[in-house]
């Protein structure tokens, strides 16, 4: 069996950290947990699961998620975010997958993740068996993006493993928003050191992006929840450019 590493970027996850570390318990030869500060429980539960903890401040997702795979030592890798965990039949795939002689066929493997938010399962609504690269040859991978909506990628061919793991997206609308501004303000200014121009139109997309997730993601079929869900994600766009607005409007009054 191929020995797995399984890695982690946290700041205040003592919520979520319990639920995931658990999920992978008896999986993983080595636990890497990469902290950004947190002041709660995050790094005592991570030692009660025997993980290895380092500091690194935050400066952007892709730069801390590279940071934690570099700390990886074993040959093959699966990325999870704390409030993400997997279910019993996804982890004895990988663990049969682990043992199996045809691991070595690919350097990467999709899963797929269903979301729970405000306490319900989302079915549809875009965020149903999404497929995300996360089991990686370790030598073989690397994130690439800005400062937030990183991607993992990998030098070689990939499949696909059949069942899901979960992510327990939002428990509150508080901490939707909470999240929703941060991210905004990162993506702005990514957008910002890339030189991407304003441009107003991009304020107009809300009704668009709403009738793209309610209708045709079928987020009406997901009750209440779908129906925020989309609401909320419809802004986005348009707040992550007024941001970026902000940012020029701002360099400009202070030459």
């Amino acid at each position: 069996m191929k020995e797995l590493s399984v890695f982690l970027i946290t700041k205040q996850e003592g919520a979520n950290l319990k639920t995931c570390l658990e999920s992978i318990k008896g999986l993983a030869s080595e636990i890497i947990v990469l902290d950004s500060g947190s002041t709660d429980d995050t790094l005592n539960i991570a030692k009660q699961y025997g993980a290895k903890t380092e500091y690194k401040e935050f400066t952007s997702f892709t730069e801390q998620k590279n940071a934690a795979l570099a700390l990886c030592t074993k040959p093959w890798a699966l990325s999870l975010d704390a409030d993400e965990y997997l279910t019993p039949e996804l982890k004895e795939e990988i663990s049969g997958l682990l043992s199996s002689p045809t691991l070595e066929d690919y350097c990467g493997y999709y899963l797929k993740r269903s979301s729970v938010f405000l306490g319900r399962r989302m079915k549809h609504s875009g965020v149903n068996n999404e497929k995300i690269l996360r089991l990686v040859k370790t030598q073989k991978a690397q994130y690439t993006g800005g400062k937030v909506h990183e991607t993992l990628e990998v030098q070689g061919p990939t499949a696909e493993l059949k069942h899901q793991f979960m992510h327990n997206t939002y428990t509150s609308i508080e901490q939707y928003f909470a999240k929703f501004n941060r991210y905004t303000t990162l993506a702005a200014q990514t957008m910002a050191e890339r030189g991407k121009k304003f441009n107003h139109l991009q304020l107009l997309r809300p009704p668009l992006e709403f009738f793209k997730i309610y209708i045709l993601k079928l987020a009406c079929l997901d009750g209440m929840q779908g129906f925020l869900w989309a609401l909320f994600s419809s802004v986005y766009p348009s707040v992550k450019y007024a941001k970026l607005w902000e940012i020029y409007h701002n360099r400009k009054t202070q030459k």
